[in-house]
């Protein structure tokens, strides 16, 4: 970074450049000054919800889009996505108040027998970072840890992750699950990892397959839309 760019006072900036200063050093990971920069958007009488889509999720999309060109790789993602974790700690208590919109919940975890989490982490942070609002499983779990999961937190989404080749069928145990108890339709099934791929997805009922963050927020924007408009049509 020049030395120019560290003597810029943010409270300085107008809105608009303000904004664009703020997706710059999310996209350099600077998570102090995204901090800084929410506060005094919300000081000049900004919707919590407008700070969340312009400045955060607008610098989480061209982070998304480089790292999924190859421009960035993990480790700058994982920054942004701190940086973006600040702003949301902010941001949070906030947009529950306000009752805003949210793109949609999703319960993620790596599946049972499986303790590699590192794709899983930063797909969540990702779709934090898109506006949805993610509750972790964390590593090794069963399904009754999605399914129980996803029912009390009224999910739209559930995600499972793999690394492992023999870890991998556990899936279609969580969909065929699902289907036994009728409530397959109820969610949105997306699964990921090293070893998948489409076909293996089509192949156990998953609704998609996503090669890599980047691809999971994409995919679950769309898919969600696709459920909104089939409700509405309903």
């Amino acid at each position: 970074m020049s030395e120019e760019e560290d003597d810029i006072i943010l409270s300085e900036l107008d809105d608009d450049e303000l904004v664009q200063q703020m997706q710059d050093d999310l996209y350099d990971g600077l998570k102090e000054e995204i901090e800084e920069g929410v506060n005094i958007l919300l000081g000049r009488g900004w919707a919590p919800y407008d700070v969340l889509t312009k400045p955060l999720v607008g610098g989480m999309t061209i982070v998304g889009n480089d790292f999924r060109d190859g421009i960035l790789f993990v480790p700058e993602v994982l920054l942004a996505a701190n940086a973006m974790k600040g702003g949301m700690a902010i941001l949070k208590p906030l947009l529950v108040e306000t009752g805003a919109p949210r793109m949609g919940k999703m319960v993620i975890g790596t599946v049972k027998g499986d303790i590699h989490d590192i794709g899983k982490n930063l797909v969540a942070m990702m779709m934090e970072g898109a506006g949805f609002e993610i509750v972790d499983l964390g590593i090794n779990n069963p399904v009754e840890a999605y399914l129980d999961t996803a029912a009390r937190e009224e999910a739209d989404i559930v995600g499972m992750s793999a690394l492992l080749t023999t870890t991998m069928p556990y899936m279609k145990i969580v969909i065929d699950t699902m289907k036994e108890k009728g409530i397959r339709d109820d969610y949105i099934v997306m699964v990921g990892g090293a070893p998948l791929n489409e076909e293996f997805g089509r192949a156990i009922g998953a609704d998609a397959y996503c090669r890599d963050a980047a691809v999971a927020v994409e995919t679950a924007k769309t898919l969600i839309a696709r459920k909104h408009n089939q409700l509405a049509a309903g």
